[in-house]
C-alpha cells in the first residue's frame, strides 16, 4: 500500500513531462539536457494555464481589499482597545463581502504540492535512476543521464560531489539560486510599488512578505535540484509577466499604476480626437473687468468728500441757505 499523499500528483506531473519531453525530443533529441529542461518549462505553462482562476480570485479579492479600506479603519477605531471583538468585526466584514485576505497567497500556495512532487520526481526517480511516477525506465534513464552545461537535472548544491563535473554544478546551481531569488523578490515589489495604494494596511505585510520568501528560496535552494530550480525560475518569469499585463491593463483604484493608466486612456482620447480629450475636465475662465481709474480730485472736493468735515458729509455743505461756512446758523438782528 502506498502511504505517499503525493503519489497521485506525481503520476501527473511525470505524464506531462514525459508528453513534453517527447515534443522537445523532436529538435534538442531524445536524450539531450535540454530536452527534458524545456518539458520542465512545458510544465509550468500546464500548471499556471490550470491556475488562472486563482489568479483571477487573487485579483478581485485583492480588489475588495481595497474596497474596504474605509470600512477596516471604522472598525480599526472604534474597537482600538479591544483585539478580540476587532478581529471578530473584521472577520464578519470578510464573510459579508465574501473577501478573503489570504487570496493573495492562493497560487503560491496552490504550487507548494506540485513543487515537492517534481521535487520528489527527480530527487528520488531521476536522481537515483530508478522509474517514479508514471516514467519507464528507459525516460528515467534518459533524464538521469542528460546534462546542461556539463550538469545532470537531478544535481544540488550539496550533492555536487556525486556529479560528473562539481565545479560547474556550483556555478550552475548557485546562478540558478540567485535568479530564483531575484525574481521572487522583483514580483513581489512590483505589488507593492505599482499596484498597492498609499495607507492599505496590507502593504505592510507584503513588505515582510517581499523579504521573507527570497530569503527562505535562497537558504533552501541548495538542497533543490537543477530542474526544480529552473521550474521556480520559469514560474516566477511567468509571474512577473503576467501580472505586468494586469497592473498596466486593469490595476487597482488609487493607485500609481492606476494614475499611469488613466494617463494613457487620456492620451489615446486626445489622439482619437484631434488633440482635444474629450473628458477632459473644461476649467472656468473668468472674463478680467477693465480697471476704473479713480477721477482726480482738487484738495477742496477731497476735503468735502470726508464725513464730519467742515463743509462736507451728513453736517452740512456750507452751501445751504441759512448757514455759516462752518455749518452754524447766523445770528438775527
Amino acid at each position: 500500500m502506498d502511504l505517499n499523499p503525493l503519489s497521485w500528483l506525481e503520476n501527473i506531473v511525470s505524464w506531462i513531462l514525459v508528453r513534453w519531453h517527447s515534443l522537445f525530443s523532436i529538435p534538442f533529441g531524445y536524450d539531450s539536457g535540454w530536452s527534458w529542461a524545456f518539458a520542465i518549462v512545458g510544465l509550468v505553462v500546464i500548471i499556471r494555464i490550470a491556475l488562472i482562476p486563482l489568479f483571477v480570485r487573487q485579483i478581485n479579492s485583492q480588489r475588495n481589499m481595497q474596497m474596504l479600506q474605509p470600512k477596516i479603519k471604522e472598525i480599526q477605531a472604534k474597537y482600538a482597545g479591544d483585539r478580540e471583538r476587532q478581529s471578530q468585526e473584521m472577520m464578519a466584514l470578510y464573510k459579508e463581502t465574501g473577501t478573503n485576505p489570504l487570496s493573495s497567497c492562493l497560487p503560491i500556495l496552490a504550487q507548494a504540492p506540485i513543487f515537492f512532487a517534481l521535487f520528489r520526481v527527480l530527487n528520488y526517480g531521476v536522481g537515483q535512476n530508478v522509474p517514479y511516477g508514471v516514467m519507464t525506465q528507459a525516460e528515467t534513464a534518459s533524464a538521469h543521464y542528460s546534462t546542461i552545461f556539463g550538469v545532470p537535472l537531478w544535481a544540488t548544491f550539496t550533492r555536487a560531489a556525486d556529479t560528473p563535473n562539481p565545479s560547474a554544478t556550483h556555478i550552475l546551481t548557485v546562478i540558478l539560486i540567485i535568479l530564483m531569488t531575484a525574481t521572487t523578490f522583483t514580483s513581489q515589489r512590483q505589488l507593492i510599488i505599482k499596484n498597492s495604494a498609499p495607507g492599505n494596511p496590507m502593504v505592510q505585510q507584503q513588505k515582510i512578505l517581499l523579504y521573507v520568501f527570497p530569503l527562505i528560496f535562497a537558504v533552501t535552494g541548495i538542497n533543490f535540484p537543477v530542474g526544480v530550480l529552473i521550474y521556480w525560475l520559469t514560474t516566477n518569469l511567468w509571474s512577473m509577466g503576467q501580472q505586468f499585463y494586469v497592473i498596466r491593463n486593469n490595476p487597482q483604484p488609487d493607485t500609481p499604476a492606476y494614475a499611469a493608466w488613466e494617463a494613457r486612456q487620456a492620451a489615446k482620447r486626445a489622439k482619437q480626437n484631434g488633440g482635444v480629450d474629450p473628458e477632459a475636465p473644461v476649467p472656468t475662465i473668468v472674463e478680467a473687468q477693465p480697471r476704473q481709474q479713480p477721477k482726480k480730485q482738487s484738495r477742496s472736493q477731497r476735503k468735502k468728500g470726508q464725513p464730519g468735515a467742515p463743509g462736507g458729509g451728513p453736517t452740512g455743505t456750507g452751501d445751504e441757505p441759512g448757514s455759516s461756512a462752518g455749518g452754524s446758523p447766523e445770528p438775527t438782528t
